[in-house]
């Protein structure tokens, strides 16, 4: 059952896996949305400041309300990069595409030419215009070799829209500015180059680390390249994704152009810098949807290369998501197989929960590893959910399995208390110290033969009914009827504390309710009913000894037999309820019990000694007294006194107990005269 529930568990587990592992493999929504917002939340850990030898020169508001209506004059453009003689590199995040008057086409080019510059273009899909042989024996000047790999199947464009070709020859190097945005128009990754007519172009960022750094780029893996040592991790298109500075830091690193262009600039805040040069004006602006917020385009460029710079890059694996998302839909299957208590599970589910969005955060914050979170956690919840609903569905099957097996042995507490564990009936049996009940209707022989079949049934149910009731009530468990005689024991399937005590008060109560009973038979006209009742405490199996479609929840063992064979010394002792001296160790109560004497029992060298237990009255206490005073007279060997005394104490309160010692004292008597060896145990079971 066990086996078959666990195949239960991994197929519907490996269904939900399997769903899922498309979702992410495909990047289907709306999952792949989702989860991209749910990674975002990482840039609110983002403490990095950007790199300060990078600027950004902003055609903004400022700019546009002095100068005019962007497009501007090309002079007045050339004027405003006069002072950036001194930088590293100037990157334009515009493109010059149309000619205007020759003179200021020519004041722009002379400008352009006498800095280092990267000139931008844009991919399109559909021709604007076409690029002649010069230029674009010119542009390749500015691709690199193909990165050979399958793993680097960089965007293709089909068309540009490039600078005028003026513009063009005075440019250093030309690079695309083009980005793309993410399936839920946000931008959050950075594109390292694009194909366009078979060859291989940087992208601006990139080609402006190309020309300040003088290195070239290279592949580092099936999914990196490297620039200066420095590797730079990315996506089967060839895109890396932007780790994003906080939204108020990108304002501390803007120059308004209009400063530039009236001398308000001091050299030492361009000199070796690297410059961006690009539009905020509203109307004309790039303006971009970034996980942050709203940027202007040449913030993606810019936080590109702080990233490279400062070493801010960011490092993933989409392999560590899928091994922490398969370790997260096994955790519910092991819980759902080993563990039972349901709030044990939920501590488990929670603690990895936890533990994984602390590590993902402290990977981010102090190692800049990106993990993918949301595809892990929706393992471990999908996990989760198939599991706890298949453990809820078993165990409210098992549960109403319990309630029709037990309802009619168990009290309803004990009842409850076994639905909440019913891994206390598992197959087999355990070994656990029980108090075992037997009872039985004495002559019940010659009783059944004077009576008709349906008249018998009558009796029984009638007999059966508050008996029952008592043991149940008495958190015990109504074991099995055999014939007339009731099995039960106390303390399984569930733990019961004081389980002697308890046993010893449900025969008490039986005997006290037999009387109530036989008055109302008597009163129909039927003989009453006299019953033996046996007790013993010890150490037996029990448990579910049938077979899984054959439920039998039972006890065995030498324990169990012991408290048969007492139940049936009742009828020689003439008692009505007979313990053992382990019963009677464990009682805690003041219960009324005198002691008899040691009985051999079968299998074992040593005697077992049998206590009575008697109904709590004054009568039975006083008889209990004047018992024991003249037993211990029988235990010396007195057997003269002990006659007389049993004598006395059967003709006083008639003690059939009393008549019984009363006739083994005799017996020794006899013994001690013909010099035979006297006896102390005069039933031995069978």
């Amino acid at each position: 059952m066990k086996i078959k529930k666990l195949l239960t568990s991994v197929t519907l587990t490996l269904g939900v896996g399997a769903i899922l592992f498309g979702f992410w493999r495909y990047e289907l929504p709306p999952f792949h949305d989702i989860a991209l917002r749910v990674d975002d939340m990482n840039y609110n850990f983002n403490r990095h400041k950007p790199d300060p030898s990078i600027v950004f020169v902003a055609i903004d508001e400022r700019s546009v309300n002095v100068l005019g209506r962007w497009p501007w004059d090309r002079t007045i453009i050339a004027q405003g990069l006069m002072p950036l003689a001194s930088a590293k590199a100037v990157l334009f995040d515009m493109v010059f595409s149309e000619t205007t008057n020759t003179t200021s086409d020519e004041n722009l080019a002379q400008a352009i030419g006498e800095i280092p510059s990267i000139c931008g273009f844009f991919l399109r899909h559909k021709a604007t215009q076409e690029l002649d042989n010069d230029q674009k024996d010119l542009m390749l000047d500015s691709s690199i070799s193909p990165l050979s790999g399958r793993n680097f199947a960089f965007v293709e464009g089909r068309h540009v829209e490039a600078n005028i070709p003026i513009l063009f020859e005075h440019c250093t190097l030309q690079a695309p500015f083009s980005t793309i945005r993410d399936s839920d128009n946000l931008f959050r990754h950075y594109p390292l180059g694009f194909i366009y007519d078979h060859a291989l172009y940087p992208s601006l960022g990139l080609q402006g680390l190309r020309l300040v750094l003088h290195k070239e780029i290279t592949k580092a893996s099936e999914q990196s390249i490297a620039l200066d040592g420095r590797e730079i991790r990315s996506n089967s298109k060839g895109f890396t994704r932007l780790n994003y500075y906080p939204l108020e830091s990108y304002e501390k690193i803007t120059i308004s152009f209009l400063d530039l262009y009236e001398g308000r600039v001091d050299q030492s805040q361009l000199e070796d810098k690297i410059v961006i040069l690009g539009i905020t004006e509203a109307g004309v602006e790039d303006v971009r949807a970034t996980p942050i917020g709203a940027l202007p385009g040449p913030m993606l460029h810019y936080t590109f290369l702080s990233n490279f710079l400062q070493g801010h890059l960011l490092d993933y694996s989409h392999n560590l998501a899928l091994v922490v998302a398969v370790l997260f839909l096994l955790i519910p299957i092991l819980c759902f197989a080993f563990i039972k208590k349901v709030l044990i599970r939920g501590v488990i589910y929670g603690t990895g929960l936890v533990l994984f969005i602390i590590a993902s955060k402290a990977l981010y914050i102090w190692g800049d590893f990106w993990v993918e979170s949301f595809y892990p956690i929706l393992a471990l919840l999908g996990s989760v959910l198939v599991n706890e609903s298949l453990a809820f569905t078993m165990q409210e099957k098992e549960a109403k399995f319990i309630q029709s097996a037990f309802s009619s042995y168990l009290s309803p507490m004990l009842l409850s208390k076994l639905k909440a564990h019913p891994e206390s009936l598992t197959l087999g049996g355990e070994n656990r110290e029980l108090t075992i009940f037997f009872s039985d209707i004495r002559s019940f022989t010659s009783i059944s033969e004077s009576m008709t079949p349906e008249a018998l049934v009558r009796l029984l149910n009638r007999y059966f009914t508050p008996m029952a009731h008592i043991v149940r009530e008495h958190e015990g468990m109504l074991d099995k009827y055999i014939g007339d005689a009731i099995m039960a024991f106390f303390n399984a399937p569930i733990d019961v504390k004081d389980h002697a005590n308890k046993a010893c008060m449900a025969a008490i109560e039986m005997i006290q309710r037999l009387e109530l009973l036989n008055k109302e038979l008597t009163a129909e006209g039927f003989a009453p009913l006299a019953i033996g009742i046996g007790l013993n405490t010890a150490m037996v199996t029990v448990g579910n000894m049938g077979s899984d479609d054959r439920f039998n929840y039972t006890a065995i063992g030498d324990g169990v037999n012991l408290a048969s064979r007492v139940e049936g010394l009742n009828k020689n002792y003439r008692t009505q309820i007979l313990i053992t001296e382990f019963t009677y160790k464990q009682l805690t109560q003041p219960f009324l019990c005198r002691r008899l004497e040691a009985v051999k029992v079968k299998g074992k060298d040593e005697a077992i000694f049998l206590y009575e237990l008697m109904l709590p009255t004054q009568e039975n206490n006083a008889k209990k007294e004047a018992f024991e005073k003249v037993l211990e007279l029988y235990e010396a060997h007195d057997f003269q006194a002990a006659q007389v005394g049993f004598e006395k104490l059967y003709k006083e309160n008639g003690d059939e107990v009393a008549k019984l010692f009363y006739e083994k004292s005799a017996e020794n008597i006899k013994r001690m005269a013909n010099h035979e060896e006297i006896s102390f145990t005069a039933f031995k079971t069978k």
